[in-house]
C-alpha cells in the first residue's frame, strides 16, 4: 500500500509533514509518496533510508488565500493538486494533506470523483465522547443542504461508525433544537420522515433527534446536520475544550496543595489531554469521495501527520467505500 502526502500544505509544512510521514513508513510498513519542491523535500529527507519513499515533484502551493473553488483547477502544478491526480491514476492508494480544507474537498470531488450516485461529499470528524466517539456529518464542507443530502450523510456515517469506530448498530441522531419529532425548520422535517423510513426498513439505527447538548453525553454514534450547523458545534465544542483546560491548568496552579493534587493526577490528566488532542485524531475523512482522501489540521505537527496516514490506511482497509456503493439504491429519494 501507497499513501500519498501532500509535503507542502499545512501551518508546519513541510519539516513535520515530512518527519510524521517517515515515521509511518518506519512504524506502519507502509509506502509513502512525498509532493512537494523535490529539493526541499530531499535536504528534510538528509541521510533518511529511502527505501519506501518517494518525491514527486510539484512546485506550487495552494495558500489559505487561495479561491477553494478554482485553487486545484488554477494552481495543477501545486502539491495538492499533484497529490489528488496520482490518487486518481491509482498511483496510490490514499491522499493526506493538511491543506485549505475547502481546496481539498473541491478538488477531490472534482478529480478523484465522487461515489456514483452520491450527491455530496461530507467531512465527518469524530469527537471526543464516549468509548468509541461520536462522528459529526457534516461539518462545514455542504452550508446548504437537501433532506437527500442528510439521508446519505446517515448512511455513510453509520457504515463509518461500524467499520472504523467499531460501533455495533451504530445509533444515528440527527442534530435539532429539540428531541421531539415536530422540531426544526423544512429541512430537518424532511430529513427526519427519511430517517425514520430508513429506520423502518431497517436499514440504519435512526433514533431521532439529538440536541446540542445530547452530542457528547451518549445519545448517539453518529450525528447528521447541514453543514452550516455541523461547523458551528465543531467549533463551539473546539473552543470550549481549550477553555476548560486552560481554566483547569490555572485552578491546579493556585495553590500549593493544588499542585500536590496536580501530582497526584497527572498521569490520569494526561490520558485525559491526550483523548482531547487533535494531534492524536489525526484528521478528517472525506467521506462520499470514490478514493480515500484525508484531511489533516492546518496545524498538524509530525505526530498528527502519522495518525492522518494510519486513518488513511484504516479508512482504505475498512471497505466503507464498496459498503456505499452496494446501498447508493437505498441512498436515494425516490422521485414520486
Amino acid at each position: 500500500m501507497k499513501i500519498i502526502v501532500d509535503a507542502m500544505s499545512g501551518d508546519n509544512a513541510p519539516e513535520e509533514i515530512v518527519k510524521g510521514a517517515v515515521r509511518a513508513r518506519d512504524e506502519l510498513d507502509v509506502g509513502i509518496i512525498l509532493v512537494g519542491k523535490k529539493e526541499v523535500i530531499s535536504a528534510l529527507l538528509g541521510d533518511t533510508e529511502m527505501k519506501g519513499i518517494e518525491i514527486v515533484d510539484a512546485r506550487d502551493v495552494i495558500s489559505m488565500e487561495d479561491d477553494p473553488s478554482t485553487a486545484t483547477r488554477r494552481k495543477k502544478d501545486s502539491s495538492m493538486a499533484v497529490a489528488l491526480n496520482l490518487l486518481k491514476e491509482d498511483s496510490g492508494d490514499a491522499v493526506v494533506s493538511a491543506g485549505s480544507t475547502g481546496a481539498l474537498l473541491t478538488g477531490a470531488t472534482l478529480t478523484v470523483k465522487r461515489i456514483h450516485g452520491i450527491r455530496r461529499a461530507a467531512l465527518a470528524p469524530v469527537l471526543p465522547a464516549g468509548e468509541h466517539g461520536v462522528m459529526l456529518i457534516d461539518c462545514g464542507a455542504n452550508v446548504d443542504c437537501t433532506a437527500e443530502y442528510l439521508l446519505q450523510f446517515a448512511y455513510m456515517g453509520s457504515f463509518y461508525a461500524s467499520k472504523l469506530m467499531k460501533c455495533d448498530n451504530p445509533r444515528v441522531g440527527l442534530l435539532n433544537i429539540g428531541t421531539e419529532d415536530t422540531k426544526g425548520g423544512d429541512l430537518q422535517h424532511q430529513a427526519f420522515e427519511l430517517l425514520s423510513r430508513a429506520n423502518e426498513e431497517k436499514r440504519i439505527n435512526f433514533v431521532g433527534n439529538v440536541e446540542g447538548t445530547g452530542v457528547f453525553s451518549g445519545e448517539a454514534d453518529v450525528i447528521v446536520s447541514d453543514g452550516f450547523s455541523g461547523n458551528i458545534l465543531l467549533k463551539t465544542a473546539e473552543g470550549v475544550i481549550k477553555y476548560m483546560m486552560k481554566e483547569l491548568k490555572g485552578v491546579f496552579y493556585k495553590s500549593f496543595l493544588n499542585k500536590l493534587a496536580a501530582g497526584v493526577l497527572k498521569n490520569d490528566l494526561q490520558t485525559m489531554k491526550k483523548s482531547l488532542d487533535v494531534n492524536e485524531v489525526g484528521g478528517t475523512a472525506l467521506i462520499g469521495i470514490c478514493k480515500p482522501v484525508i484531511k489533516a489540521h492546518g496545524s498538524s505537527n509530525a505526530d498528527s501527520i502519522f495518525a492522518a496516514v494510519r486513518q488513511a490506511i484504516e479508512f482504505y482497509d475498512s471497505g466503507i467505500i464498496s459498503d456505499i456503493e452496494k446501498n447508493i439504491d437505498y441512498m436515494k429519494v425516490k422521485q414520486e
